[in-house]
C-alpha cells in the first residue's frame, strides 16, 4: 500500500475493515483491476458488509463459506462475528493475498480464515469443519448455479445470505404466479424457504455495476417428501419452463413420451393440464414427477 495506514478509517472504512481508499490502495499494490471474466465488483462500503453479516444472523458458532471474497471486504466483517470463514476464490492473485490482508487488518482472526483457490462451480469439498452458512457477494454470472450447487453438496449449510443482481434475487424469492417465477424459484424452494432481504445501491461497488443488487436469504428446510428423486423432479421443472408459454401438457410431452401420458400424470397429481409452469409450486412438481415415473418406463 501507500504510506497511508490501511487500518485507519477512511470514507466508509472503520478500523479493521476496508473502505474505498484502502480498497484502491490494496488493488494498486496487487496490480489488480476488477474483471468481467470473473464477475468482479468489489464492495467498498463497510456499512454494507456489516449489514450483510447482520442479515445473515451468523454467530461465533458458525463456520461460514464465502464465495468470491475478492479483496476481503466481507471476509473481514464476517471474521468479526463468526467462528471460522472458508473463502473460495478463483482469482489466484486475490486468493494468495487474502491471508496477508486479514493478518494485517485483523491479526487476531488470521487463524480463523481458510482460503481455497478454486472455482466454486468445481469445488467438491472444503477444509475444516462442515460449513453451517454461506454468505457472499456473488458474481452475477454464476450466482444461481453456485447457490444451488452448495445447497446440494453441503447439507450442513442451514442459512444462505447472498448479494446478487436484484433481478436474480427477486427471481429466487418469487412465489408461484409471479411474473418472474421460474426454474431458480422452484429449485431453491426444494431446499429452502426464500425471501428478499433488501436492496443494495450501486454506489457501494467498485466498479459500479449497471444493475441494482439485492440481498436474498435462504433458510434450509426439509425437501418435499416424494417417491421421485430430486433429479427426476428437477427434470420436470426444467421441461416445464423450457417454453414458458406452453401448457404443462405440451411442455411435458417430451419427457412423458406423449401428450396423453403427460395429461394423465398431471390430472393424477391434481393439476389442470392447461396450467403453465409458473402456476405450480415445488410440491406440485414433486407430485407430477411421481406420477410421471409410474407411467414412463426407461
Amino acid at each position: 500500500m501507500s504510506t497511508a495506514d490501511p487500518t485507519a478509517p477512511d470514507e466508509g472504512g472503520p478500523r479493521g475493515l476496508l473502505g474505498p481508499i484502502a480498497i484502491r490502495e490494496l488493488a494498486d499494490r496487487l496490480g489488480v483491476r476488477p474483471t468481467k471474466q470473473w464477475g468482479q465488483n468489489f464492495v467498498v462500503d463497510a456499512n454494507t458488509v456489516r449489514r450483510i453479516v447482520r442479515a445473515a444472523e451468523v454467530t461465533q458458532d458458525d463456520h461460514v463459506v464465502e464465495i468470491g471474497p475478492g479483496l476481503g471486504s466481507l471476509t473481514l466483517a464476517l471474521l468479526e462475528v463468526v467462528g471460522q470463514v472458508t473463502a473460495v476464490e478463483v482469482d489466484p492473485v486475490l486468493a494468495g493475498a487474502l491471508p496477508a490482508t486479514v493478518a494485517e487488518l485483523a491479526p487476531q482472526a488470521a487463524d480463523r480464515l481458510l482460503v481455497v483457490h478454486g472455482d466454486a462451480m468445481t469445488v467438491t469439498d472444503l477444509p475444516g469443519p462442515p460449513p453451517t452458512a454461506l454468505v457472499a457477494n456473488l458474481p452475477y454470472n454464476v450466482s444461481v448455479p453456485v447457490v444451488l450447487r452448495f445447497l446440494e453438496l453441503f447439507p450442513t449449510i442451514e442459512r444462505v445470505l447472498v448479494m446478487v443482481q436484484l433481478e436474480v434475487a427477486e427471481r429466487l424469492a418469487a412465489p408461484p404466479g409471479s411474473r418472474v417465477y421460474g426454474v431458480p424459484s422452484v429449485k431453491a424452494a426444494w431446499w429452502t424457504q426464500v425471501r428478499l432481504a433488501g436492496k443494495v445501491p450501486r454506489s457501494v461497488f467498485w466498479p459500479s455495476p449497471n444493475v441494482d443488487s439485492g440481498l436474498v436469504e435462504l433458510v434450509r428446510r426439509e425437501p418435499p417428501t416424494s417417491t421421485a428423486t430430486r433429479e427426476q423432479v428437477f427434470a420436470v421443472i426444467d421441461a416445464a419452463f423450457a417454453q414458458r408459454r406452453k401448457t404443462l401438457r405440451a411442455a411435458l410431452r417430451g419427457i412423458a413420451g406423449s401428450g396423453e401420458v403427460a395429461e394423465a400424470a398431471l390430472l393424477a397429481a391434481g393439476i389442470d393440464p392447461r396450467t403453465r409452469g409458473e402456476q405450480v409450486d415445488v410440491l406440485g412438481f414433486a407430485r407430477v414427477a411421481e406420477e410421471l415415473m409410474t407411467r414412463v418406463t426407461t
